[in-house]
């Protein structure tokens, strides 16, 4: 009867484990000053090491303390990194202390500043920095379809205004469209808990059928099913997604499929995309992508997908091409 009885406390310990992990994992922090202390220390570093040689740092919370942190030669992505050359460290919190682990590299963050030593007692440092898309807040030209400003989320399905006059995910708009060009800001949740495809998860479905993913992969690999990837059909050219509850940009060119009499795709969809200002994917033939409201290749609607995540927009406006 013992060994039952500590069988059972433990089947009732584990499934208490997986319960609290399963809800944390949902935990959504939408502003800096309820995110805990790990989200003052996540973000992005800029320094140099050795002889003056430009090192960039992101560092990635994983809750209760815990980080992540890739070292990238010659800067940041997009702002000097050299596309190859990166380390990954891990990061706990002690004592009041954040510290960091590697092959060949050890450091800590302290003050807004990352540093440490790597081999040979080669010294790096770099300064905390708060990167924004020099598109962010970009105007409307004249002539272009806004189709949301803030003050009202009625030129989509399903629009609601939320919190700091945002517009909410799981929404088509009511106007659909052929060829053109699109900015669109969003902001992805803090979710120190969370992983993958959990982690501030929605989707910019262009004609409602072309998903470039929306997706908090700060540091992560950049793949297709990550922010900037087209599901299925490339990943980005480089991972521009910057930290949680950054404002970051989307601007598009987009021309639309060319069809037959019959209605037949016989030349695909074709785009330009820019995260955050930086080139992504660029002249990219589309396929079209599971999860949108046609496949048809004609004008259609733009679809911010749905995942359950906390993903917020703003600042949406599109300029119809010939």
């Amino acid at each position: 009867m013992k060994t039952r009885h500590l069988l059972v406390a433990v089947a009732i310990l584990a499934t208490t484990a997986l319960s609290t992990n399963a809800q944390n994992a949902k935990t959504s922090f939408l502003d800096a000053k309820s995110a805990g202390p790990d989200f003052a220390v996540q973000g992005e570093y800029v320094g140099t090491i050795g002889k003056q040689r430009k090192l960039g740092i992101q560092v990635i919370a994983l809750g209760k303390g815990n980080f992540d942190a890739v070292l990238y030669a010659g800067g940041l992505p997009g702002a000097g990194w050299d596309g190859k050359t990166k380390t990954k460290l891990k990061g706990a919190t002690s004592g009041g202390k954040v510290t960091f682990k590697g092959r060949n590299f050890t450091g800590g963050v302290a003050g807004g500043t990352f540093s440490g030593t790597a081999d040979d007692d080669v010294a790096f440092s770099a300064k905390k920095v708060i990167r924004k898309s020099p598109t962010l807040g970009a105007k409307p030209p004249e002539g272009a379809v806004v189709l949301f400003d803030g003050t009202t989320a009625e030129h989509f399905q399903g629009g609601k205004l939320e919190a700091g006059k945002l517009l909410n995910v799981g929404v088509r708009s009511k106007q659909k469209f052929g060829s053109f060009t699109l900015h669109l800001e969003f902001r992805t949740p803090f979710m120190p808990y969370a992983r993958g495809q959990a982690r501030g998860n929605s989707g910019m479905y262009l004609q409602d059928q072309y998903e470039c993913q929306v997706l908090d992969s700060f540091g992560l690999a950049g793949l297709d099913n990550e922010c900037g990837g087209i599901y299925k059909v490339a990943r980005p050219k480089v991972n521009m997604c910057l930290p949680p509850l950054s404002w970051q940009t989307y601007d598009v060119n987009f021309t639309t499929a060319k069809l037959d009499k019959a209605g037949k795709i016989v030349s695909p969809a074709v785009t330009t995309i820019r995260h955050n200002g930086v080139v992504i994917h660029e002249k990219l033939s589309l396929k079209v992508t599971a999860g949108g409201g046609q496949n048809s290749g004609k004008a259609g609607s733009l679809f911010l997908q749905n995942h359950g995540d906390p993903v917020r927009f703003r600042n949406i406006w599109v300029v119809e091409t010939k």
